[in-house]
């Protein structure tokens, strides 16, 4: 009887799911030499360059530790990524731009990148200041993969009574959508299954009846609104408050 020849160890190797917050194929994929080149080529066609610490230069480490080890060759490309491409997108809003990274129509990064401002908060037009409902689909962007909970539709409800200057909530609008969606979602146990910020704020403003440019005392009410939501009692990083509270920083002439 012979012996059982013993497995050869497999390499190991660096897949998105290690670096990147994804999920599904993609996350169990090797990160190829060809995924990172044709990032670095996205970012420099959008942005002028390839950021430090961005997903192009993270792509290129894990890329290398994977064509050394043997995993991927020099020309590879992830069936994945290849078959629906990476893409780097920019969103323009006054004194703020937000650039989205994508692999495979999935968010492996996102940043605002503030801009120029009027420092003369007189002599700026309401039209060249950034509004509640900017700020809104700004918050589809820096956080729109997370499931909508209480906190988060406490404090849409409370931007869109700033916005409209009044406490009819609007059927079909943006709070009576964000509402239904932390309802929903508090009974359903996989995270997967969950409505998406970005699903109730994509569109925002042609939801809104009215809107207004951002101030600090409308950034204070949705602030309010969602800690006294939250157990921990602080706003949540890139979420509604924080969008609102830099819109109306931006509107004063302030950095984000």
């Amino acid at each position: 009887m012979s012996k059982e020849q013993p497995r050869r160890p497999q390499p190991e190797s660096v897949k998105y799911g290690d670096v990147f917050e994804v999920s599904g194929d993609l996350a169990n994929k090797p990160i190829a030499p060809q995924d990172a080149a044709m990032m670095q080529s996205a970012e420099t066609r959008v942005i002028g360059r390839t950021q430090k610490g961005g997903p192009a230069a993270v792509m290129e480490s894990a890329a290398m530790v994977n064509e050394r080890a043997g995993v991927v060759g020099h020309g590879d490309v992830t069936d994945v990524a290849g078959d629906r491409g990476v893409a780097v997108t920019a969103t323009n809003y006054p004194g703020a731009r937000i650039v989205t990274e994508a692999v495979a129509g999935q968010v492996v990064g996102r940043n605002y990148q503030p801009t120029p401002v009027q420092k003369n908060p007189a002599a700026a037009s309401v039209e060249a200041q950034m509004t509640i409902g900017e700020a809104l689909e700004a918050a589809a962007y820096t956080a729109g993969d997370r499931p909508v909970d209480q906190s988060d539709a406490a404090a849409i409800q409370a931007a869109e009574v700033r916005a409209t200057g009044t406490n009819v909530i609007t059927p079909g609008g943006v709070a009576a959508l964000a509402q239904s969606a932390a309802s929903i979602n508090a009974s359903l146990n996989r995270e997967e299954d969950k409505i998406k910020l970005t699903d109730v704020l994509r569109g925002a403003i042609e939801r809104l009846p009215a809107d207004k440019a951002a101030t600090r005392e409308d950034a204070e009410g949705v602030v309010s609104a969602e800690v006294r939501n939250k157990p921990d009692l602080t706003t949540r990083p890139g979420g509604v408050a924080a969008s609102v509270a830099a819109a109306a920083r931006l509107n004063k002439g302030g950095a984000i």
